[in-house]
């Protein structure tokens, strides 16, 4: 903070002084529009407002805990975290150290549960479809299923309570319902679905990637030495809640897939694929099971 006898930098300044400390300008902005409690919903005008202002002399008020976000995201804190917000799928969800941050390449995995839902033969006007998303963090992919296709029902599991807590704060927020249920993947989930949908842990315990991610929670990243024990678990534990014909869809990391697809065929599933992210890696695994879907 600066002392009282010397005067603000200007708005522009202060964003030049945040890109010198290391921070991206697009990060830098953002946070000064945070910390002007100035909502981001309109980047694109909010940011033109921010340059047609830069000579303005920054609020006192707004200086310090500007400089507080700008030292949390040099340290490496997620912006997501400072900001508390993050779109996922077109949808403003809250986002904390509760939780992970939602990635883009984990739309790949919705769009392709969406895709396959959409296929399915019109149910009886009293029945619905059913997905279950398994450790589902924030809800981003609950929630993202649900929004797309307001007829699904669709149920969410979580380990941590915490997140769950997160989760149906979005929920609310977004006025969409889910059924939240605490517990470790499939151990206390006693009935079938058309499509489970998982973004499990799967960082290997010594990968050296671990390192810019000590921000967010460890039990959502790693999975033992190679990163597919909770794969593995999900795999070998989701036949007995798929109908016959339904999909287990799983994101996992970019050198995984054909280990999971492997997995997935020592299990019995067929017409086993992987999808591709926004980078071209193969990000989504998944297969169905063995019958003609449920449709009753």
């Amino acid at each position: 903070m600066l002392p009282a006898d010397i005067p603000m930098p200007s708005i522009a300044q202060a964003l030049v002084n945040a890109c010198a400390s290391g921070v991206d300008r697009l990060d830098a902005q953002l946070l000064l529009l945070q910390a002007l409690a100035k909502p981001s919903a309109k980047l694109g005008a909010q940011r033109a407002w921010l340059l047609a202002h830069g000579e303005e002399e920054m609020p006192a008020l707004v200086q310090p805990l500007f400089e507080e976000y700008v030292r949390r995201r040099a340290a490496g804190e997620p912006l997501a975290y400072i900001t508390g917000r993050k779109e996922f799928f077109g949808l403003a969800l809250h986002v904390d150290a509760r939780v992970l941050v939602p990635r883009p390449d984990t739309e790949t995995l919705v769009a392709w549960a969406l895709e396959l839902l959409a296929k399915l033969p019109e149910k009886p006007v009293a029945a619905q479809y059913a997905a279950l998303d398994l450790g589902t963090g924030s809800g981003a992919i609950a929630l993202a299923l649900k929004h797309s296709m307001p007829k699904l029902h669709v149920d969410a599991v979580d380990a941590s309570l915490e997140a769950l807590a997160v989760a149906r704060t979005n929920a609310g927020a977004l006025g969409l319902e889910i059924g939240f249920s605490h517990g470790s993947w499939l151990n206390y989930v006693s009935r079938r679905y058309h499509c489970i949908v998982s973004n499990p842990p799967y960082v290997a315990a010594q990968d050296p990637h671990l390192a810019a991610l000590v921000c967010e929670p460890a039990q959502a990243l790693v999975s033992g030495v190679d990163g597919l024990d909770d794969i593995r678990q999900i795999v070998d534990s989701a036949s007995k809640n798929l109908y016959p014909g339904a999909w287990l869809l799983l994101e996992h990391g970019y050198d995984q897939a054909a280990a999971v697809r492997t997995l997935l065929n020592a299990a019995g599933y067929q017409g086993i694929a992987s999808r591709r992210d926004l980078g071209g890696h193969e990000r989504c695994s998944g297969g169905r099971m063995p019958g003609a879907i449920h449709c009753g």
